[in-house]
């Protein structure tokens, strides 16, 4: 997509891309986020439009994964909206009740729908957040995998 007045290429927010940062800042550890944050050089000038505010939402559910869906129970979730100087806006939701967590999170949308700072954010955010979920969600797997029971492998005791 170019744009008219400047002939200059302009980058296009895909939803399917902006769902995906949103996943891996809401799926984020706070703490994790918090340091990637405090290392970020220039932190805009922002205002809250909406929260940081907890409230309730129901789980549903279905039985074996397909049967008839039911209410589950309720989580707590956080959300927040904040508007840079530059106008973007930003927004957040994460399971829980860290505020400042996804206050953060609503400031890093914000920043990534700028395209000079996209490549930046994607780098020294979104990417070690990506990697750090892989590496946790690798050392889950193999916890898991550890107490596995292969029926099939098992002695019997009746010779």
């Amino acid at each position: 997509m170019n744009n008219k007045e400047t002939g200059e290429a302009v980058m296009s927010i895909t939803d399917s891309a902006r769902q995906e940062l949103a996943a891996v800042l809401a799926h984020s550890d706070g703490h994790e986020l918090g340091a990637l944050w405090a290392d970020w050089s220039l932190k805009p000038a922002y205002e809250l439009l909406r929260g940081p505010e907890t409230g309730l939402v129901m789980v549903r559910g279905r039985a074996g994964g397909g049967g008839a869906p039911f209410n589950f129970g309720e989580v707590s979730v956080t959300r927040a909206t904040v508007r840079l100087e530059t106008g973007q806006i930003g927004h957040a939701y994460a399971l829980g009740g860290d505020a400042e967590k996804v206050t953060q999170a609503a400031i890093i949308d914000a920043l990534w729908q700028l395209p000079e700072q996209r490549a930046d954010v994607e780098a020294k955010i979104i990417e070690p957040l990506r990697k750090l979920k892989a590496a946790a969600d690798l050392k889950a797997a193999k916890e898991a995998a550890a107490t596995k029971v292969n029926f099939f492998t098992m002695v019997r005791g009746d010779d």
